[in-house]
């Protein structure tokens, strides 16, 4: 009874993967799931490092983890992700300082949406292409949300993963040209068209929609083709305009970052995108049923 009830929630939770998954044991699950999110927080350790030496202009390899407050040396026994944190209670071992609580948030985060993609996508060369991805966005949404800039070389990476994907994967070469311009091209345009209104009303060279948005947008649709990406916009543009309305109701201020809402919305059309465009399509009216129709209303 209870692997009925296992599969039915595994069914729901992973559409893409059932095919694969219904076939495993739950036991397979117990191992395997602790093991991809001890490896998502791993790699959400070095993403913290990647979020903030980037737009410092440090190097992220040339010097090893150190207290942003003292600069002492982290020992090894505090670089265990998430679980250092809490055993040192967020306090720096040398100066005692407190240490943000975003750090074990980014590393549990990075873990907990690995699970998500390893049991949407199984266990595939898609399911860690798809790993990377979320950790671009990851290092994305974040460095937008501290600096609202996002680093060229690391929207780069989602093209990189575009080779790989197009291997492992049925969208063809047409489909992830479509994906890149039928968000990026938009994007591009209104912030050409609101740049001179911008530049009037502020003094300053800004977009309605800044280039690094756009090119989030256009790189992303190279790699999920274009029926993940409206999805994906409709939902980031969505989570921006409540956002937005809720800042401004309590301070009045309209700009902010549009990036992480955008990655929230990547996120979720990577995984569901294309299978909610497909279900939209199969609701409208197809072309025979358009004609029977007509046929009925002319020759009544």
């Amino acid at each position: 009874m209870y692997q009925m009830l296992f599969l039915a929630a595994l069914k729901i939770a992973a559409p893409q993967g059932f095919d694969d998954w219904k076939y495993m044991e739950p036991s397979f699950f117990l191992f395997a799931i602790p093991v991809v999110f001890l490896y998502g927080i791993c790699i959400g350790s070095f993403l913290n490092v990647v979020i903030i030496r980037l737009p410092l202009g440090e190097s992220l390899i040339k010097r090893s983890s150190h207290c942003m407050t003292c600069g002492a040396k982290i020992r090894v026994i505090d670089l265990i992700p998430v679980f250092s944190w809490l055993f040192l209670k967020g306090k720096c071992h040398s100066c005692g300082e407190k240490i943000s609580p975003r750090y074990p948030i980014v590393e549990a985060l990075n873990g907990i949406l690995y699970i998500a993609d390893f049991l949407v996508f199984g266990l595939t060369a898609n399911m860690f292409i798809m790993c990377i991805f979320t950790s671009i966005l990851v290092v994305v949404g974040f460095m937008d949300w501290d600096t609202q800039e996002m680093d060229l070389s690391v929207l780069a990476m989602i093209v990189v993963l575009v080779i790989p994907s197009y291997f492992v994967t049925d969208l063809t070469i047409l489909e992830r040209l479509i994906g890149a311009a039928v968000i990026g091209l938009p994007f591009f345009l209104i912030g050409e068209l609101t740049r001179p209104y911008a530049r009037k009303k502020t003094g300053e060279d800004v977009r309605g929609i800044e280039l690094g948005d756009t090119i989030l947008m256009t790189f992303s649709g190279l790699l999920l083709g274009w029926k993940a990406m409206v999805p994906s916009a409709f939902i980031g543009i969505l989570f921006a305009a409540v956002f937005g309305a809720i800042l401004k109701k309590k301070s009045g201020e309209s700009k902010f970052a549009f990036g992480p809402y955008l990655c929230m919305g990547l996120y979720i059309g990577a995984m569901f995108g294309t299978m909610l465009t497909e279900w939209y399509i199969s609701t409208l009216p197809q072309p025979e049923t358009i004609e029977y129709v007509s046929n009925c209303i002319l020759f009544r």
